[in-house]
């Protein structure tokens, strides 16, 4: 969403539109929805990790599994990260980002190299029950962008920091917090 301001005859960009507010009452609504979208930013950043993480994109290996196997499995699965799991216990991360400055940049091949040698081992983890904006905090305070949902010592999905992004999320909570009020609206 947009707001632009008119500032002495050139317009100041806020946020990202396809094309600017034309009147007055474009300029409003404009603000509004940015508003809006503010608030509904809030609430998504406080729903648990429980309901952001992805399932269904959780990629393990086993630390001896090769670089090449495991690049090939983010491909396929069109993801960035794959967790290293050894008697179903999470030991390690290995993403895209290691791969490139950890195997790549140091001429390591990647046919031989095994995740075991090149993953962040024992990487920070987050309860299923923590808000996803702490969630995004300690991505952003730790330079990392992938987070390892563990519960009662055990894997159970992933939260990254596209997940802010995801339109679905913002439908969901949108959905959540309009039915809340429909409930309070009738007590």
């Amino acid at each position: 969403m947009v707001d632009r301001r008119a500032t002495s005859g050139r317009r100041e960009i806020v946020g990202w539109s396809r094309r600017a507010p034309k009147g007055a009452q474009e300029l409003e609504q404009a603000r509004l929805r940015t508003r809006f979208d503010a608030r509904l930013g809030a609430v998504m950043f406080s729903e648990p990790v429980r309901t952001v993480m992805e399932r269904k994109k959780l990629l393990t290996a086993s630390p001896e599994t090769t670089v090449s196997k495991a690049a090939k499995m983010l491909a396929r699965r069109e993801v960035g990260a794959v967790m290293v799991v050894e008697h179903q216990r999470l030991v390690g991360i290995f993403t895209e980002r290691d791969a490139v400055f950890r195997v790549i940049a140091r001429g390591r091949d990647p046919q031989t190299t095994r995740l075991a040698d090149v993953m962040t081992a024992a990487p920070q983890t987050v309860d299923p029950d923590k808000s996803f904006g702490y969630a995004l905090l300690l991505m952003y305070e730790n330079s990392f962008r992938h987070l390892p949902v563990v519960e009662n010592g055990k894997l159970i999905g992933i939260v990254s920091a596209r997940n802010a992004l995801d339109p679905d999320l913002e439908e969901f909570t949108s959905e959540s917090q309009r039915r809340k009020q429909i409930l309070r609206e009738r007590a």
